[in-house]
């Protein structure tokens, strides 16, 4: 069983038809506990079933260079020195009180409202409990 990846594009679209929560795990290429998230957390068969089941869910690589069209908005990379920089639909989704850390894992509400944000690494356990707790609160 593999985990459904959406875009953003399509999350969008698949809203109007059947309205879910999106999970956004927002990421970047270099750090460990993302991607130890996505070999431990994201491969775990419990989660993958919540998830393809009851989100539409969405990874978001930070420090990717493409404009993200979401909601009438085109985002962009916005550099910060030679070799860094960030995506601005990354700071607007992970920004926790003015700062991200990575990894961030965010909650939007079919509306596309953020309702949860959970920065670092959440095993597969913690996963489970947040995702089943969010579920049973919006119904």
């Amino acid at each position: 069983m593999n985990l459904q990846i959406f875009t953003f594009p399509e999350v969008e679209k698949l809203q109007q038809q059947i309205p879910k929560p999106i999970v956004v795990f927002i990421y970047t290429d270099w750090c460990k506990i993302c991607y130890g998230m996505k070999k431990k957390t994201f491969k775990n068969k419990g989660i993958i079933s919540v998830l393809n089941d009851h989100f539409y869910f969405v990874n978001l690589n930070a420090e990717d260079n493409n404009n993200i069209t979401f909601l009438g908005k085109t985002f962009v990379y916005k550099p910060s020195g030679t070799e860094s920089g960030m995506h601005e639909l990354a700071k607007e989704l992970g920004s926790i009180n003015g700062q991200i850390s990575y990894p961030t894992t965010t909650i939007l509400n079919s509306g596309f409202e953020i309702n949860v944000q959970v920065n670092g690494y959440i095993n597969s356990n913690k996963m489970s409990a947040i995702l089943k707790k969010y579920l049973k609160l919006s119904q």
